[in-house]
């Protein structure tokens, strides 16, 4: 896969922000870095700087159009990573498939200052998905399930460990329900609160209103019950209104039950523009 990592500046009309008028008045796109890699997650910094995780075991920041590249190997192997997470001192990286790796990269200034392995999990079905923090002390990772339940890891110091939560205080997935590794799309951070998607046989929202320390699931209209449908992507605006998007992998052109909305805190979702828009 060709990958161009473009730099995009967005220009809105003015207007009230009230209103429903506004549109897009002119996008502009500047290339500024090409590369064979298969990038599947950025982190913005500012403005001017964007983290990336890629396969090949490549890690990188644009600066200002420049890029700085770093090569990560375990054991002589290139890892592929799709899960990236920053704090205002480190940049996170972890690693799909065994071994599932997570690195601590230290920065000041945009310059990087450390590497450490924080985290390493291997078996079968280790997979992990996407990464979020909700503060510089306190992130989350999510991957598919292992012993009947997603696999979740928590950090409480930064970083610098992770313990991974057992499915005793966990709600059980379902059989065939899993997660897509969508470029770290299926975690939704706001505040205390933390949301992951699944797919899969199964389309859910698991929620915890606390940091990781108790959890529930709900139920959502988007399309289910195949190996590829399911929720891909999940978004909150505040603590009650969210989105997810999804749709059938194997059916790309389908645009039913693929997207949908929620007021409560994803309490309860409904189908938003069902049968019209991108599938």
């Amino acid at each position: 896969m060709r990958f161009v990592l473009f730099l995009t500046v967005l220009s809105l009309l003015s207007g009230c922000s009230n209103t429903n008028d506004s549109t897009f008045k002119s996008v502009s796109v500047e290339q500024i870095y090409t590369d064979s890699l298969s990038i599947r997650a950025i982190a913005p910094v500012s403005e001017n700087a964007v983290w990336f995780a890629a396969d090949k075991g490549m890690v990188g920041l644009i600066d200002s159009g420049v890029p700085k590249l770093a090569n990560i190997r375990y054991e002589d192997q290139p890892l592929h990573f799709r899960a990236i997470a920053a704090t205002p001192s480190a940049v996170f990286v972890l690693s799909v498939a065994t071994p599932g790796v997570l690195y601590k990269i230290g920065h000041e200034n945009n310059e990087a200052t450390s590497i450490e392995e924080v985290y390493t999990e291997v078996g079968e079905k280790v997979f992990y998905d996407s990464m979020a923090f909700w503060n510089a002390k306190e992130g989350i990772a999510m991957g598919d399930p292992i012993g009947g339940c997603l696999s979740i890891i928590v950090t409480r110091d930064g970083g610098a460990t992770w313990k991974k939560l057992p499915c005793t205080v966990l709600p059980a997935v379902e059989e065939g329900e899993a997660a897509f590794a969508a470029s770290n799309s299926n975690i939704a951070i706001v505040n205390d609160q933390v949301w992951i998607a699944t797919g899969g046989k199964r389309a859910r929202v698991f929620h915890s209103p606390d940091k990781g320390e108790t959890w529930e699931v709900f139920e959502t209209p988007i399309i289910q019950g195949k190996a590829m449908t399911g929720i891909y992507s999940i978004d909150f605006y505040n603590e009650n209104r969210g989105i997810v998007f999804g749709g059938n992998w194997d059916d790309k052109e389908s645009n039913e039950g693929n997207k949908a909305i929620t007021n409560d805190g994803g309490k309860t979702w409904q189908l938003l523009s069902n049968g019209k828009g991108p599938g």
